[in-house]
């Protein structure tokens, strides 16, 4: 069959080995294992191990996806890597990443759009195959928040967490693949979610190592009014674009609680939403990829199933995807 249409052909996902409870960070956050549960839904989590780079992650999750399709390293064409914790400023990451795959045929570049980020890759993603339809793309989403996180913020102690999930992305017979893509961004509430320091307006010192500014910081209220206010209205309107019934909604794992007010506010109730928030907490960018990934080797998603995924957070930013499954490895 000839192939009119881009979409996933294989999925990947890693997760460190080191499992958190919540017991050991209340007793650093200065709150309850049942205070944290209570609010999150989170039970446990993984942290990487001391010498586990985001890299790292990120080339088990790849070998993951490509041993699924058994399709060797050198056959990518583009790599994408999306991480907002990257091994270090430069290089890049997916450079890193390459090297340790040994696919040394393609094209890399990272993305940094934190939780948003693998749907926008994703996209960037469709748009290189679509134009040259026999090439292959791996999106691989990964996040170290253990490294930047203040043990002592129960905030973002509580939820934040390592992982790598992958895409491998490429042409497929009509009608399944990507069906439509919405992504929007609102600057103005960029303050949020931040690192303040190791940029060019706050380099690297010892006045923002003493006063915390390289830590992941957030204002949750602010974040659960913004998904609130934006992002049900954008799920609602990439489904009425499509005009069909979704059959699984694979969302950015932000918050336990969060999820089930999102799925009711955005009218999604009757299609199987997917959970990995209990037990592995938000890996950030990695946590669609990881949820996607935890399905599909579950055999829970079917041929020609419509899947909805969405990615939203820092930045502030959306991402939601609308597909076709293909019966992905």
């Amino acid at each position: 069959m000839a192939t009119h249409s881009v979409g996933i052909l294989a999925t990947g996902s890693y997760l460190p080995k080191d499992e958190v409870t919540n017991d050991e960070v209340a007793a650093r956050a200065g709150t309850t294992a049942e205070w944290i549960e209570r609010k999150t839904r989170i039970r446990t989590r993984r942290y990487a191990a001391p010498h586990e780079a985001t890299s790292d992650l990120a080339a088990r999750a790849a070998t993951e996806a490509l041993d699924s399709a058994r399709v060797p390293a050198e056959r990518i064409d583009y790599l994408i890597v999306s991480t907002s914790t990257g091994d270090s400023p430069q290089p890049p990451t997916s450079y890193l990443v390459q090297d340790l795959l040994g696919a040394h045929n393609a094209a890399c570049f990272d993305v940094n759009v934190v939780c948003s980020g693998f749907v926008y890759a994703l996209e960037l993603a469709r748009g290189l195959v679509s134009l040259r339809p026999d090439a292959l793309a791996l999106v691989v989403a990964a996040d170290v928040y253990s490294r930047i996180l203040d043990r002592t913020d129960r905030r973002t102690a509580a939820l934040f967490a390592d992982g790598a999930g992958a895409a491998l992305v490429g042409g497929v017979a009509h009608p399944y693949g990507i069906i439509d893509v919405d992504l929007s961004s609102l600057g103005v509430a960029s303050n949020l979610i931040r690192v303040e320091a190791g940029g060019s307006r706050r380099p690297a010192s010892h006045e923002t190592v003493d006063d915390g500014g390289h830590h992941f910081k957030m204002d949750g209220r602010g974040v659960r009014d913004f998904v609130a206010r934006h992002v049900p209205g954008a799920l609602r309107r990439l489904v009425d674009r499509a005009g069909a019934d979704v059959d699984h909604f694979v969302p950015h794992q932000a918050n336990g609680v969060m999820l089930t007010d999102l799925v009711e506010q955005a009218g999604l109730t009757s299609a199987h939403t997917h959970r990995t928030v209990e037990k592995y907490g938000n890996v950030g960018s990695a946590s669609v990829p990881v949820t996607l990934d935890d399905a599909n080797r579950a055999g829970l998603l079917k041929d020609g199933d419509l899947v909805l995924l969405a990615g939203f957070g820092g930045g502030m930013a959306i991402g939601s995807a609308l597909l076709r499954w293909a019966g992905a490895a």
